[in-house]
């Protein structure tokens, strides 16, 4: 289960940057999750409550923004997103040759402190 991992890094950078600023607690981080990354939000908030305890992001929320995967397709350059990442192929024409646009992110775009 990567998210544990992926969760002790949320913290360590979001209390970085809230001891950088001044702050002495944070109340909320906001994350924004690719849907192709293979990252399952509940696990991700599971691993998060986990590993928070006794940091100054103790009391803190987590919200996840999933992001879809989307693409451009190389040969016919129709541009579409896609349910489910596993095989993606353009809706259009068939091709494989696929250009992924979003859907690979992961990023703190928002943390409220105090």
């Amino acid at each position: 289960m990567h998210e544990v991992s992926i969760a002790e890094t949320l913290i360590e950078v979001a209390v970085e940057n809230c001891l950088k600023q001044g702050g002495k607690r944070i109340d909320s981080i906001r994350v924004q999750v690719g849907r192709a990354t293979g990252i399952m939000p509940d696990a991700l908030l599971f691993a998060f409550d986990a590993i928070k305890i006794g940091t100054i992001a103790e009391k803190a929320t987590l919200t996840i923004d999933e992001i879809p995967v989307s693409g451009t397709c190389l040969n016919c350059n129709k541009k579409f997103e896609v349910d489910e990442a596993y095989v993606i192929t353009c809706p259009n024409c068939g091709s494989l040759s696929i250009q992924i646009e979003t859907g690979r992110e992961l990023n703190i775009y928002e943390m409220e402190v105090n």
